[in-house]
């Protein structure tokens, strides 16, 4: 009597991220993977674990020696909110990425696992495939909002597309008379930071590590650059932008106080979308934001319809929710005192902390 047929099931297991030929394979299959974002790249891993200094962990399925899943995840280690493993690290998207009918359950039973083996009490998936009714798992469908829309034909037609109070504001900043610098350089690179950090320290969070931006810009070469609008020598605006199958996505940007009287921001952001349909853009992907946040309001102000995004987080048996929401209660007056802070303060406690944010 012949033995009854079993089903091969995936072999589920961590890649070996120094072996050239293991990261070819990985980085083929986010190649054709049609849900992949910049964050399944393994150059955002890299630059992570090399900017922050959170080690990065690549879990992958195999079926007949070829990836039919995987599942990039960064080993968050902070001193103030506590051990995570998130799917990506410092993203807002990056989740498992699987092909069709692969047990996804036995992928978050093995994520759950490594969790527990790198004593981390909870592990974040933002976007993908995600758990469905599984014990230790809640989902989250209104906290974040995600904003796309495609770019217009010329100029013209991009200022037509912005509802008319934003259009005005944005006519003001082109009115200004203002230099716009594009590229990666260390000059280009140090006035974003400085921005940035300023920028970041007046909303009360911490900045995140210089080398966590370069990092970015040194792995993915050509497909991430700055733009920095300067008014008399001086950088009023910048942000660093990603680019990914055609779409454009401002991922760190900010103004000083200087850019909210001269409208720099709004000039920065139309500048941008410029930019982006001189280099072949088709969408432009304002990313995503905290359910009616202020940048929520303003990105709305500019034409852009929110998409819910739905998130993932797992705790480990017997321990508290991991709380890393700059909007909690229990984080109001520590972000209070932030915005009190002399910058030179800020920019040297904020990389310390904010490199355990994730």
């Amino acid at each position: 009597m012949n033995a009854p047929f079993v089903p091969q099931r995936e072999r589920i297991h961590l890649a070996d991220l120094a072996d050239p030929n293991e990261t070819a394979r990985i980085e083929a299959f986010v190649a054709a993977h049609p849900d992949a974002t910049p964050f399944h790249r393994l150059a955002w891993l890299q630059a992570i674990a090399a900017g922050t200094g959170n080690r990065p962990l690549a879990l992958i399925a195999e079926h007949h020696g070829e990836i039919v899943a995987y599942l990039p995840l960064s080993e968050i280690h902070s001193p103030i909110f506590g051990r995570l493993l998130a799917s990506s690290g410092f993203a807002v998207d990056g989740g498992l990425l699987a092909s069709d009918d692969v047990d996804v359950a036995a992928i978050f039973a093995q994520a759950e696992g490594q969790a527990l083996r790198r004593s981390c009490p909870a592990i974040e998936l933002r976007g993908g495939s995600l758990p469905q009714d599984r014990a230790g798992w809640t989902l989250k469908t209104e906290s974040h909002c995600g904003f796309v829309i495609p770019l217009a034909a010329d100029d013209e037609a991009q200022l037509l597309a912005i509802p008319r109070k934003q259009r005005a504001e944005v006519r003001k900043g082109l009115a200004n008379s203002f230099e716009i610098e594009i590229g990666t350089s260390a000059r280009d690179r140090a006035a974003h930071y400085a921005v940035y950090a300023e920028s970041v320290r007046n909303l009360g969070t911490p900045v995140f590590p210089r080398a966590l931006f370069d990092a970015v810009l040194d792995r993915f070469g050509t497909d991430a650059d700055i733009l920095t609008v300067r008014h008399e020598g001086v950088a009023v605006a910048s942000v660093l932008s990603l680019y990914h199958r055609g779409a454009v996505m401002p991922y760190w940007g900010g103004g000083t106080q200087a850019a909210r009287l001269l409208r720099g921001n709004d000039r920065m952001y139309f500048e941008l979308m410029r930019h982006a349909r001189e280099r072949g853009c088709s969408h432009f992907d304002f990313g995503r934001s905290k359910t009616n946040s202020g940048a929520y309001h303003f990105k709305r102000n500019w034409g852009f319809e929110p998409e819910p995004l739905t998130y993932a987080t797992w705790t480990a048996p017997g321990e508290a929710p991991r709380d890393a929401d700059p909007t909690s209660r229990k984080h109001a007056l520590q972000i209070a005192l932030w915005r009190k802070l002399p910058l030179a303060v800020a920019n040297r406690l904020g990389p310390w902390i904010a490199r355990g944010l994730g």
